[in-house]
């Protein structure tokens, strides 16, 4: 009997110690507890090639390449044409890049580009008959603000000369009615800044019919605006009106 009693009590304390250690034991979290028994299995990524990079656009050359080195991207926005002694004149924003001038004879004009944008457009008088201005490609050879013609006794302000016989762009007044001995005057006004932009290499071109196309489809009718800017009152004064 009494060893029946010493069993029972064993059982019972063996029964409250595995209670106490049951009790403190830390509890499981659910994360523990929702963890697989083996790593899920990593599936990799597809792969997506990167996008190709864009080529930049490429400028159009509105001069169709008519002169290498002297492609042209961009013109002055005028819509007037320009009269005996006019100019026009726009550097701003223009980023730095060689200057080329091309003077068409036929046109008797004058256009100045700064990488390929027009900063510069101008009336010209050129040489008479007798002395007709030489085409073709020349370098400014020299720039001299205030000249005087040793050949003429003429004062040729802002002077670029471009050959060593007497030829050069300088300033002149601009007359349908005069003509030079070879050389190409401009307005005082736009010699200066034409000056003050070129330096000694710049190359000029001296041609016939540049870029008429293009030119002549920016001449268009003026607007409303522009016939009270410039007092034409009806359409026998508008210089762009259709012939009768």
């Amino acid at each position: 009997m009494a060893d029946r009693q010493l069993a029972v009590r064993v059982t019972w304390c063996t029964l409250a110690v595995a209670a106490v250690l049951y009790a403190c034991a830390p509890a499981e979290s659910d994360e523990q507890a929702a963890a697989p028994d083996m790593a899920a299995p990593v599936v990799a990524a597809s792969f997506v090639p990167p996008a190709a990079p864009q080529a930049p656009a490429v400028p159009v050359d509105l001069s169709g390449g008519a002169a290498p080195g002297f492609a042209v991207t961009t013109i002055l926005d005028t819509n007037r044409g320009i009269d005996p002694g006019d100019y026009a004149w726009n550097a701003d924003g223009v980023t730095e890049g060689p200057l080329r001038i091309v003077i068409d004879i036929a046109a008797q004009r004058l256009y100045a580009y700064r990488g390929g944008v027009e900063i510069g457009r101008s009336s010209i008088v050129w040489g008479s008959d007798e002395k007709p201005t030489p085409t073709g490609l020349f370098p400014i050879l020299e720039k001299k603000r205030h000249h005087i013609s040793n050949l003429y006794d003429a004062e040729m302000p802002y002077m670029m000369r471009l050959t060593w016989d007497g030829v050069a762009i300088h300033a002149s007044e601009v007359d349908a009615e005069y003509a030079t001995h070879g050389c190409i005057g401009v307005p005082d006004e736009f010699a200066a800044l034409l000056f003050e932009e070129a330096r000694t290499g710049d190359k000029v071109l001296v041609t016939n019919n540049w870029m008429t196309e293009v030119y002549a489809a920016q001449i268009k009718r003026p607007d409303e605006a522009a016939e009270q800017e410039y007092g034409w009152e009806d359409e026998s004064e508008d210089p762009y009106s259709e012939p009768n």
